[in-house]
């Protein structure tokens, strides 16, 4: 009686926990209900670098009340327009990241994955005065970093759950239905193909 207990359990268990996928350069990753770290919460990070030196990411649905063009003045392409600053992360808040969706690598601009880029405020200022219909922006005040080896731990602890780069289009998308709508297709029953 009590080991079909402990196995009914442990059922329950595995099916909230995320299935374990690797973590790589391009990839959302989406914190866990469980995840209890104020820092974040119900957050979805885009992985911007990944490797042997650590991750790098940038939280996605956290949008402020400050406008870029507040953070930027001397960019006079910004004034009065909407465009609003997304806390990246508890590392270096005082650090601009610029995110790009464009149309082709740019100088200044380094690819995250195909049509994602990060780059400098030169970027912005092209694609304001010469915007393609395609092309946009956001900006970070600071980033999320975890040291080699780090973020693996605690995705095996199961506080993070990954999806590919194509789950959701990041620069459209309303981000407060982002981390909801992310945990609902990491907890979608996965199709199982059967080979004959």
């Amino acid at each position: 009686m009590g080991t079909l207990f402990l196995l009914s359990t442990l059922s329950v268990q595995a099916q909230q926990e995320f299935s374990f996928t690797p973590v790589e350069k391009g990839v959302l990753l989406v914190a866990s209900p469980s995840l209890s770290d104020p820092n974040f919460h119900q957050a979805v990070l885009l992985i911007v670098e990944h490797g042997r030196g650590g991750t790098v990411g940038l939280i996605l649905n956290r949008p402020t009340n400050v406008l870029v063009s507040e953070v930027l003045p001397d960019f006079t392409v910004l004034k009065r327009t909407p465009h609003r600053l997304f806390a990246g992360g508890p590392v270096e808040r005082t650090q601009l990241v610029l995110l790009f969706r464009l149309t082709q690598l740019l100088p200044d601009t380094r690819q995250i994955i195909d049509g994602i880029y990060v780059g400098t405020p030169r970027v912005l200022e092209r694609i304001m005065t010469q915007p393609k219909p395609t092309e946009t922006f956001r900006a970070f005040s600071g980033f999320a970093g975890w040291a080699p080896g780090q973020l693996e731990h605690e995705m095996l602890e199961g506080a993070w759950g990954v999806l590919p780069s194509n789950a959701f289009n990041i620069f459209d998308k309303d981000p407060a239905m982002l981390w909801p709508d992310s945990i609902i297709l990491l907890q979608a029953p996965r199709a199982i193909s059967i080979t004959r």
